[in-house]
């Protein structure tokens, strides 16, 4: 059974930063792709960011692009989302996934989920 734990999640002000990290099953780790996804208040869930199984690939949602970086530690099991110059408009729920490739995940082909971590952008 795979497992995703998120945490990293506040509040934060306009401008500033948070990170968010998924622990990981050793499973899910070594055999999919990872990443986050969100979702607004009033909104959809959308795609935020992916990275493949080796690190190696990684796919960001163009409006992120620039502003976070999605990277793993495979010795932790770990996948971290780096938010830089965090806007009002971040503010979501994010959610650790795990899919079969970066490239259908960015098109939201997600096998499983974590159960999210609240990021709030104050303006």
């Amino acid at each position: 059974q795979v497992q995703l734990v998120e945490s990293g999640g506040g509040l934060v002000q306009a401008g500033g930063s948070l990170r968010l990290s998924c622990a990981a099953s050793a499973r899910t780790y070594s055999s999919a792709a990872m990443g986050w996804f969100r979702q607004g208040p009033g909104k959809e869930r959308e795609f935020v960011a992916a990275i493949n199984r080796s690190g190696g690939g990684t796919a960001y949602a163009d409006f992120v692009k620039g502003r976070f970086t999605i990277s793993r530690d495979n010795a932790k099991n770990l996948v971290t989302l780096q938010m830089n110059s965090l806007k009002p408009e971040d503010t979501a729920v994010y959610y650790c996934a795990a899919g079969p490739l970066v490239a259908t995940m960015s098109r939201g082909r997600v096998d499983y989920w974590g159960q999210g971590t609240q990021v709030t952008v104050s303006s």
